[in-house]
């Protein structure tokens, strides 16, 4: 008895069902893995870090990315750089995963040594013939908006970028988040594929069951709602929702700040982002416990703490900026059933923590957010690998931005090739 052939990534594409789930194989698959890493996490923009991870002139922040190593460098002109982890005589690593400072980039195998800039400055015993200047590190394409570090490991990286770096660049100029610094930072290890922990983040169907921490700042009725369930009552009450977020609005934009949903989804996107300013609940300052800013020293020079929350999400990350701090994560793909999930708290440079701010209130909605989405995405793996499991229905009203990373996903394969 012959076994049924393995079908290609694009035939398990092209047997989903618009509307509904991916099949399980698309999510365990080796293949499939690697294919996927090549693309979305090599050729597009992605985070990396923030600028704060590289702080002061000779701070290094050393990523990997599959087989990739990458050293997020800040030079001495206060310049963000990226380059490979790879020393030009041998190949030998620069430096381990995470953060160090140095004056220069010293190999620790033959100490050929590198400034900053990328130039070789020292190659000993290499004869009178050896020419330093082919030798400089491998540059990373290198992009900084707001304080998040993109990069591209690809010689032609998509050149939308300009459009995050237009519009995202004006949301986030009053928070000044270039001046901020790390809080706290939390890695998370989520047991499942990487496309299903952007699944879970691209919609909030779940959180009405699974996020009491966070749904005190968020209002229900901006979580998606299916009118044909609802009430006489509840549609009173969210058309007088409605009413009430125009009134916010209105007064947020006759202060100059900007609120408007602007989505770069599902036109031909390689570099597809999200964002709008999200009213919190209560008192509508941060996303804490008790809706006040946690931190009362509040970022750039801003003097409202009522700003909600700017939110969002793109290729592999997703960020919310309130007045007092911000809190953005990125993940990194491990292996077909294993997720980096790499979380930042930011604070202005200045607040001192125990005066300005307390680091539990500060953090105690997305910690146990990030948890919660970890055990979410380790069951969902693990029934997508079930021999019983078959796709169900995205809701329409709920989970339309899980169809449409479906989409995008599944375009970006055909624009590669795949």
């Amino acid at each position: 008895m012959t076994s049924a052939p393995i079908k290609t990534h694009r035939e398990v594409l092209a047997s989903r069902q618009p509307g509904f789930g991916l099949p399980g194989e698309v999510f365990s698959r080796q293949d499939i893995f690697d294919t996927d890493l090549d693309i979305f996490f090599s050729q597009h923009w992605i985070v990396v870090a923030v600028t704060a991870d590289v702080e002061e002139p000779g701070d290094v922040f050393a990523t990997d990315i599959g087989k990739s190593s990458i050293l997020i460098v800040r030079d001495d002109d206060q310049q963000v750089r990226a380059y490979r982890n790879v020393c030009r005589h041998r190949g030998a690593r620069l430096k381990p995963p995470g953060k160090s400072t140095v004056g220069m980039l010293v190999c620790p195998y033959h100490q050929w040594t590198y400034d900053l800039d990328g130039s070789l400055k020292h190659a000993a015993h290499m004869g009178k013939q050896f020419d330093p200047k082919c030798r400089s590190l491998i540059p990373v394409h290198c992009k900084v908006i707001g304080t998040h570090v993109f990069v591209c490991l690809s010689d032609n990286p998509p050149d939308d970028i300009a459009v995050q770096e237009d519009i995202m660049g004006a949301r986030f100029a009053p928070y000044d988040l270039t001046n901020t610094k790390i809080a706290y930072e939390l890695d998370y290890i989520e047991n499942g594929n990487w496309k299903l922990v952007m699944e879970n983040n691209r919609e909030c169907y779940h959180c009405h069951g699974t996020h009491p921490e966070l749904l005190v700042s968020y209002q229900s009725e901006d979580l998606g709602v299916s009118f044909e369930e609802m009430s006489e009552e509840q549609i009173a009450s969210y058309d007088a929702y409605q009413t009430r977020k125009a009134g916010i609005e209105a007064n947020w934009a006759s202060e100059g700040h900007l609120y408007e949903t602007v989505e770069h989804l599902d036109d031909h996107a390689a570099t597809q982002f999200r964002t709008q300013r999200m009213i919190i609940a209560g008192s509508g300052e941060s996303q804490t416990l008790d809706t006040k800013v946690a931190c009362t020293r509040l970022l750039g020079n801003l003097t409202r703490k009522d700003l909600g929350d700017t939110h969002l999400w793109g290729n592999n990350a997703w960020t919310h900026v309130m007045s007092d701090h911000a809190m953005i994560s990125w993940i990194i793909p491990l292996a077909p059933d294993r997720t980096l999930v790499r979380t930042k708290w930011l604070v202005h440079k200045d607040a001192v923590e125990g005066v300005d701010y307390d680091l539990q209130r500060l953090t105690e909605v997305w910690v146990a957010t990030t948890r919660q989405d970890a055990d979410l995405v380790a069951i969902t793996h693990s029934g997508t690998q079930d021999p019983g499991y078959i796709p169900g229905p995205y809701s329409e009203f709920t989970e339309p931005y899980v169809e449409q990373f479906l989409r995008w996903y599944s375009a970006r394969l055909e624009a590669h090739g795949v």
